[in-house]
This record gives structure tokens, C-alpha cells and sequence, in this order.
């Protein structure tokens, strides 16, 4: 089985990316940036510099744009090329549990504490034992409604794995501000899946190989980007289950305040998209620039039959 694992950076090799290269079962992909240390260099796995990744498909770097983690998208597309089964795309301050990687769901029927709701969109997080957090990208608007009451043992077939994360958890700047966590979530509560649309992130995530071409993150939406992208290929049918926590998260310095600026694009438009993609998922191009359009646009020409 073919397994990569895919980053961008614009650090030195941290903490996690050297975890991550000593993994033998595993090829490591970093995506550079033009903020990347010129003298990037990896001991075991591929770095993608920007002078390769403008002569990987120029159209496609104009439109995406420097200076922003969507750049990863290269990554995801490398990993087509190598056809990879598994692809898992991480970030740079996300550490890895020795366990990280094992024991994969993805490709697999599995039993799993399933959450039925009414709501149009399910929240993870409100599922473990860190009840006053929500998940970066759920809608404001469903907090006080969350019901975590209606819950069955089902088995699931899993196409996209979403790990937690301890330490610093993927929450939006609201709740961070609010209540800065510092978390460590119960094993017990996990798997998790539900029958509603529900966010998951870039930063630990599984992703079956062969739905690649439905997973983009989209440009131009600010931190909506990966969000968007898990609402979207959940309405083409992938199946996600969260995991326990496989990282701990010791997160790059972030102004909060700029963060919350660029998730504004969601706390307008969350509850509305996921009502939306529930009825038809090509209707996402109602919420993005005619930039990000044809970002998408030339990054699925790169699969067959799309």
C-alpha cells in the first residue's frame, strides 16, 4: 500500500516534519512557499520548491497564489502522480504520537459511535469530552442546538479519517480567545461519525487516494479553505469517522484577530453552504471567487474522467 503524507511550510524543519521523515512506511511531500528557507532540505522525502511547482503547472500556482497554505494543493497532486491509496495531509506544528499512522480506518468498514441530528450540520468536538469547544467551520448559529443524545453503534465505511489533535485543538478564533484551550481528549469517545455534513480539517487528516479529485482547498476564502473542501467532498459521498488524538498540537504563533477576520467568509455563509451542498454539492461555486473557480477547475484536469 502506497502512503504519503503531504505538508506545506514556510519554516525550518520542525519538530514534526522530523517525525514525520523517519516514518519508513510513509514518502513525505513538503510543499514550499516563497517564505520557505531557501536552503530547505529533507534527510528522507520530496521538497517541492516554487520554481517546480510553476513548472508542475503554472496556470494553476497563478491562480492559487504565494504566501498562503494552499499551496498544499501541489502536494495532493503529487500524491496522484505517485498513486498514492492513502494520502495524509498534516501541518508542521502538529507532532505525531508514536502511534500515528497505525491502525488506519481509512478503506475499512468500522464500528463507530454514530450521532444522528436534525441539525444540517454535526460538530465532533461537542461529541468528546471538550463540550464547550466547537470544531473550526460549524456554524455559530447551531452551537446552543447541538444534541449528542441520539447515539447508536453503526459500522461505517471510511473514506476520510479525521484525527484530533491534543494541546491546541482546530477551533475557530472565537472560541480560542473565549476559552484558550489546552486539551486532552478522552480515547473513549472515539471513532466518531454522524449522518450530517461535518468539519474536518488539513492539518491530521486520512484521505482514500481515489477521491482525490474531490478534495481542493480552495483559495481565496481565508481559512475557510480546508473546510469548505471536507463540506464539499462529504456532499460527493465520502464517508469521514474522527479519530482519537494522533498529534499533539504545539501551534505556530497566530494573531487571533486576524484568524477571526479570515473565518468571517464562514460565520456568514457556514449554515447556508451546508444547506445548500445537502440539496446539490456543485453548488459551492455560488460561495467562491471566479478565482478559486478555476483554481479548481485546473486542478481536477490533473485526474481522469472528471
Amino acid at each position: 500500500m502506497k502512503k504519503v503524507i503531504v505538508t506545506t511550510t514556510i519554516n525550518p524543519p520542525t519538530e514534526a516534519i522530523l517525525r514525520f521523515q523517519a516514518l519508513m512506511d510513509w514518502e513525505l511531500v513538503v510543499i514550499g512557499d516563497l517564505k520557505t528557507p531557501k536552503d530547505y532540505k529533507l534527510e528522507r522525502g520530496i521538497y517541492m520548491t516554487p520554481e517546480e511547482q510553476e513548472k508542475y503547472d503554472k496556470e494553476l500556482s497563478d491562480a492559487i497564489g504565494w504566501n498562503c497554505i494552499q499551496r498544499r494543493n501541489f502536494g495532493l497532486l503529487l500524491a496522484h502522480d505517485m498513486d498514492a491509496d492513502i494520502v495524509a495531509v498534516v501541518d508542521d506544528d502538529n507532532i505525531p504520537y508514536k502511534y500515528w499512522g497505525k491502525d488506519l480506518m481509512v478503506g475499512k468498514s468500522v464500528e463507530v459511535n454514530f450521532y444522528e441530528t436534525d441539525l444540517p450540520a454535526f460538530d465532533p468536538i461537542g461529541a468528546a469530552n471538550e463540550k464547550r469547544l466547537w470544531h473550526r467551520g460549524f456554524p455559530l448559529q447551531l452551537i446552543p442546538k447541538r444534541d449528542y443524545t441520539r447515539k447508536s453503534r453503526v459500522s461505517v465505511n471510511v473514506d476520510v479519517q479525521a484525527d484530533f489533535w491534543n494541546g491546541d485543538p482546530d477551533i475557530d478564533a472565537i472560541c480560542r480567545m473565549i476559552e484558550a484551550p489546552e486539551c486532552k481528549f478522552d480515547e473513549s469517545c472515539f471513532p466518531i461519525s454522524s449522518n450530517k455534513l461535518s468539519p474536518f480539517n488539513s492539518q491530521n487528516t486520512f484521505i482514500k487516494g481515489s477521491i482525490l479529485k474531490n478534495y481542493f482547498l480552495f483559495p481565496h476564502i481565508g481559512r475557510m479553505d480546508d473546510i469548505w473542501a471536507s463540506y464539499y467532498m462529504q456532499a460527493k459521498g465520502a464517508r469521514v469517522v474522527y479519530g482519537k488524538a494522533s498529534v499533539y498540537q504545539a501551534r505556530n504563533e497566530h494573531d487571533l484577530i486576524k484568524d477571526m477576520k479570515q473565518e468571517y467568509l464562514g460565520y456568514e455563509n457556514n449554515m447556508k453552504l451546508v444547506q445548500d451542498l445537502a440539496v446539490d454539492p456543485e453548488r459551492i461555486v455560488n460561495y467562491l471567487s471566479e478565482r478559486s473557480i478555476q483554481a479548481f477547475k485546473l486542478y481536477r484536469r490533473h485526474f481522469k474522467n472528471v
